[in-house]
């Protein structure tokens, strides 16, 4: 399941579910209109875009879908499969060609083999990546900012802890919950 954060200036308000937080903000909105909360995704670190116009219902029922329906077009629709344009030179045409199953079958071989062997280094950058977008974000005017990110590339733990000990608490130990999930020692 995907979990949010929400926070407003350097306090967070709400974690969980995205129905939960969208729920806490709106009510934390209605009870002071001034107030901007900002919900990020925990995996990628990115803004998630929420209309907090109307009522609790309102809001909810607003809510992204977590898959968009499948598009049906040219290919195997059952399967997905859907038909793109590939560029090649010649050769690699020639290859396929002479692949069992032909090009298709070759290049979903292919595609398979390397996101199974890329899988890990993939979800590591990927959590590296929410680490900056929700750095920057909420820690970019701190103090000791740019050092602090600085240690987070270079996974040195003690530096990265003692620059980010200033910090709101809020802001502290979510960055450091978001390092600790990216696999880092920082």
């Amino acid at each position: 399941m995907s979990t949010y954060t929400a926070f407003i200036a350097t306090e967070r308000i709400a974690h969980g579910s995205l129905a939960a937080v969208a729920e806490r903000c709106k009510v934390r909105l209605d009870a002071d209109p001034h107030v901007t909360p900002i919900v990020y995704d925990d995996a990628t670190g990115r803004v998630v875009d929420i209309d907090y116009r109307g009522t609790v219902h309102d809001v909810l029922a607003r809510l992204p879908v977590a898959e968009p329906p499948a598009r049906r077009g040219p290919g195997r629709p059952k399967l997905g499969v859907v038909a793109r344009e590939v560029t090649l030179l010649p050769r690699h045409w020639e290859w396929l060609a002479a692949q069992p199953g032909g090009a298709s079958v070759a290049l979903r071989r292919l595609v398979e083999a390397a996101s199974r062997e890329g899988a890990p280094a993939d979800r590591v950058r990927a959590a590296r990546e929410a680490v900056d977008r929700v750095m920057l974000a909420l820690a970019g005017d701190l103090p000791g900012y740019e050092e602090a990110s600085r240690a987070f590339h270079r996974q040195d733990a003690a530096r990265f802890t003692a620059l980010t000990d200033a910090w709101p608490a809020d802001v502290r130990h979510y960055v450091r919950l978001l390092v600790s999930r990216a696999g880092d020692e920082t």
